[in-house]
């Protein structure tokens, strides 16, 4: 904008221009972007942490199994210098115990073909060729160890091979890491078609993605989440297209996502992720005084609480309170404002306004944050920093199948490196 552009502004549109120049940047408190892009002097404002005053300390739980046990008895006595037996009656007065972790070394089975004569006719015969020599040299432990590392701990090649020849005193070259990582993930693919199946027949599906470099290109991590399974995905794009496939004409009863239009029109019925929302509130009441925000603030708390309790309550109780809640929200959207920035939160909740409330429709089905993809997705934004994305589409791919059956099996408690190994020795 030009000097020229400035001057034919009114009085009241200077104002709202210098006003909206001095509005503070967006954090993660206030937005979606990550806490990493906060300020220094934001980050140095924030509670301390470690215990609070009053908090009640907690010791580390004594092995009720441990490997070994030494007595310590005394053996004789300070008061008189008398000898102490050993088979004097003792009791315990405290116990302590040291934990290590034992020398890790390959174990290597060399397995070697025999060939003997026959003393009856002279024939050379030959053992026949072992199972083991017809595959990798490696174990499944140890591509269970090398996935883990890799996907789990974003590891890069070159400080995965670092690992394993300093911890464990193998030599592998990143090209080798690199074909046992393709063949681990291999044993994934039935795994995550079994969820992709399961995700096609859910009730309530929500669904988020996350940027990722794929091949030198922008691409996505998608993850679609029911109670039934957890789906990982890689594409290229981040539109509709994406979902159509995934879901493959199956259309749930609610979807759960945040206001992206390729996320909207999957289920019969819509769930706005209301943090989302609540962050945008925050930003406008830390920056405006304008009052309707803050109402929105308040509306908001009030759903978080009912939320909460949902599924205590009864049907007609549930009716009563959102009868009052969209009394609420429609004196709220429709009040005047001179402030920009409140009429376009109005203007955003407005149209959301059918998708707000559908939790109570489905007592303790339905969450109102998409707070589980989102979860889901963090290990993924993890490696994106720390490795930079990945160098082919088989790669991003074979992780998203990892961390789809191991993100299904945590739904029953399953543990991440029992599944990885259950598996791949499958």
């Amino acid at each position: 904008m030009g000097r020229s552009d400035l001057e034919r502004l009114s009085k009241e549109e200077l104002i709202e221009l210098v006003l909206r120049l001095q509005r503070p940047e967006k954090t993660s408190r206030t937005s979606s972007k990550p806490p990493s892009t906060d300020r220094k002097e934001r980050r140095e404002q924030a509670k301390p942490g470690g215990a609070k005053p009053g908090h009640e300390g907690h010791s580390r739980t004594l092995s009720p199994d441990p490997d070994e046990v030494v007595a310590h008895r005394p053996g004789q006595c300070p008061c008189c210098g008398g000898a102490l037996a050993a088979d004097l009656p003792a009791e315990i007065v405290s116990v302590c115990e040291q934990i290590e972790l034992p020398a890790v070394m390959p174990l290597v089975t060399q397995h070697q073909r025999l060939a003997v004569r026959c003393p009856s006719c002279g024939t050379r015969v030959v053992a026949p060729v072992p199972k083991e020599a017809a595959s990798t040299p490696f174990g499944p432990r140890l591509h269970a160890v090398a996935t883990y590392l890799k996907t789990f701990q974003a590891l890069s090649y070159e400080r995965l091979q670092a690992v394993m020849a300093d911890l464990f005193g193998l030599t592998l070259s990143q090209g080798g890491l690199m074909n046992l990582l393709r063949r681990a993930q291999g044993r994934f693919v039935e795994g995550r078609e079994a969820a992709v199946s399961a995700l096609r027949r859910a009730a309530v599906v929500a669904s988020d993605e996350t940027g990722v470099r794929i091949e030198g290109s922008t691409s996505y991590h998608w993850v679609f989440r029911s109670d039934e399974a957890v789906v990982h995905h890689a594409a290229p794009t981040r539109a509709a297209a994406v979902v159509h496939a995934m879901m493959d004409g199956h259309r749930p009863a609610v979807w759960i996502s945040d206001r992206y239009t390729a996320q909207q029109g999957h289920g019969e019925r819509h769930q706005t992720c209301l943090a989302h929302l609540a962050r945008d509130v925050t930003y406008a009441v830390e920056v405006s005084d304008d009052p309707v925000p803050l109402r929105l603030q308040l509306w908001l708390g009030s759903v978080f609480s009912l939320a909460e309790r949902v599924s205590d309550l009864a049907a007609s109780t549930l009716a009563a309170k959102r009868r009052a809640l969209e009394r609420q929200l429609s004196d709220i959207l429709s009040a005047q404002s001179r402030c920009d920035l409140t009429r376009a939160l109005q203007a955003k909740i407005g149209r959301a306004h059918d998708q707000l409330l559908v939790f109570l429709d489905h007592p303790g089905r339905v969450a109102v944050t998409n707070n589980g993809c989102e979860r889901a997705l963090r290990p993924a934004v993890v490696q994106r920093k720390v490795t930079n994305g990945y160098r082919a589409m088989w790669a991003a791919a074979g992780e998203a199948d990892v961390r789809t059956v191991v993100d299904t099996a945590r739904l029953t408690g399953a543990e991440t490196f029992a599944t990885l190994l259950k598996t791949i020795r499958a």
